[in-house]
């Protein structure tokens, strides 16, 4: 991983982009350094993401609440204040969010 010097992110100046799921729509506003991209994510009320992911993510909840399904059933609920982590590869999930949900995630390299 590369040495990322000090700096500071204003979110109102990074463009969002649009991103349909399966239902609903997600919101990305998106810094790429090497090897690490940070977002803001918002889902609408009624997304469900559009395919499994295996990417390895930190995943931090800052308003709302969503739901991470696995493609082996399984369910893990988190609300605001909640995070969770993965790496790449040890599973696959998706998001739901009934009410909408604004999230920070961080990915990258140092996850595989």
């Amino acid at each position: 991983m590369s040495k990322i010097p000090f700096q500071t992110i204003d979110w109102d100046r990074i463009v969002k982009t649009e991103h349909p799921g399966e239902t609903g729509t997600s919101f990305w506003q998106t810094l790429e350094l090497e090897n690490l991209r940070i977002r803001i994510v918002e889902y609408s009320a009624g997304y469900l993401a559009d395919h499994w992911c295996r990417k390895g993510h930190i995943v931090h909840c800052l308003e709302g609440d969503f739901i991470s399904e696995f493609e082996n059933g399984g369910k893990v609920s988190l609300s605001a204040g909640m995070t969770y982590v993965v790496s790449n590869e040890l599973s696959s999930h998706r998001s739901f969010s009934e009410k909408g949900v604004k999230l920070l995630i961080v990915d990258g390299k140092f996850l595989e």
